[in-house]
């Protein structure tokens, strides 16, 4: 198997046992080896008290996205460290798309960025993440 088909079957099967990122409703777009791209709908049941996106929402499908880019070479890895900004707020309805994109892949480290859009184009998440690659192998042949 390429690395293109491991990456494409190990998210396959990441998003099959994913019960909160198949609640948020995410739909794969893309991926490659250290690259996912996926996006979600935003819902009524997903908004805060103001009225606006809750920012754990947002926060969720950044984060989804870096699950899905760092772990598709096929060692587990887990968050060491996230952040997130919210540039602009996200509302009802909304179609928000995570692009995660591999900066760096070390033995056992990874450094991803996350750019989090809405339908419009506009920025509405910048999100960062370090990974800690373990030596456990993910849907092993």
């Amino acid at each position: 198997m390429n690395k293109q088909n491991k990456a494409e079957k190990i998210v396959q099967h990441m998003l099959e046992i994913d019960e909160f990122s198949r609640w948020l409703g995410i739909e794969v777009i893309e991926i490659k080896p250290g690259f996912a791209k996926i996006k979600m709908k935003v819902r009524k049941e997903m908004l805060n008290g103001f009225g606006t996106t809750h920012g754990g929402i947002t926060f969720s499908l950044a984060d989804s996205a870096l699950a899905f880019s760092s772990n598709n070479y096929g060692r587990i890895a887990v968050a060491l460290e996230t952040s997130i900004a919210f540039p602009k707020p996200v509302y009802e309805g909304d179609e928000l798309t995570a692009a995660a994109e591999e900066q760096s892949k070390g033995n056992s480290v990874g450094f991803y960025n996350v750019t989090v859009t809405n339908q419009h184009n506009v920025k509405v998440g910048i999100f960062r993440g370090t990974v800690y690659r373990t030596k456990k192998e993910f849907l092993t042949e």
